[in-house]
């Protein structure tokens, strides 16, 4: 498949990350699914391609919600993703809920030098505090919330952040891949309600 790609959007579909979930992800068949931080809208538009009826894909870039409304036409999908610009969940209302909520996350601890550079710099966890607090009012009764994450990124903060919310992390799928650096593996979370 080609992607359109813009100047500053992250290209997800060009990492071996995007590829592992978007084989790994539990698409809700005829359900509603909600991508946070779509980027080009890779995972957003295979999601509608692979049967999902209503696709909400989410950015705080203006450029990602444009190359995500560009590929989902490129794919036919236009019809069946729904593309808002904002940061985590402050685009939707309260009646907006899903089956499944999905962010591959930001999940190396310090400031991003530029809006590219924001998906892969989570300064304080911020966004991931702001994820786990806002996610259980987007969420359907057994809805699904997945977060994808690396071992370069604090997974003991982020599963007590998870906590302090009332959720409880488990590993789906995990993954080692050849990278630059060594080794990165990339794994594929799920959180339920603790209790």
């Amino acid at each position: 498949m080609e992607w359109d790609l813009l100047p500053g959007v992250y290209a997800p579909h060009l990492s071996q990350s995007s590829a592992l979930y978007a084989e790994w992800l539990p698409y809700p068949l005829h359900g509603s699914f909600c991508e946070v931080g779509c980027g080009t809208g890779y995972i957003s538009v295979l999601a509608a391609l692979r049967g999902c009826a209503s696709v909400t894909a989410l950015d705080v870039s203006e450029a990602a919600a444009e190359n995500t409304r560009l590929n989902a036409r490129r794919h036919g999908a236009g019809s069946r993703v729904r593309v808002a610009c904002g940061d985590m969940f402050s685009p939707l209302t309260s009646e907006d809920r899903f089956d499944a909520i999905y962010w591959n996350s930001n999940f190396v601890e310090g400031e991003p030098a530029d809006a590219l550079e924001r998906a892969f710099f989570d300064s304080g966890y911020a966004a991931h505090e702001a994820f786990f607090r806002g996610a259980a009012a987007h969420l359907e009764p057994g809805g699904r919330l997945l977060l994808g994450f690396t071992d370069l990124g604090d997974e003991q903060r982020v599963r007590t952040l998870a906590a302090g919310h009332g959720w409880r992390p488990a590993l789906l799928r995990a993954a080692k891949c050849a990278a630059e650096e060594g080794h990165i593996e990339y794994r594929l979370l799920e959180f339920t309600r603790a209790g």
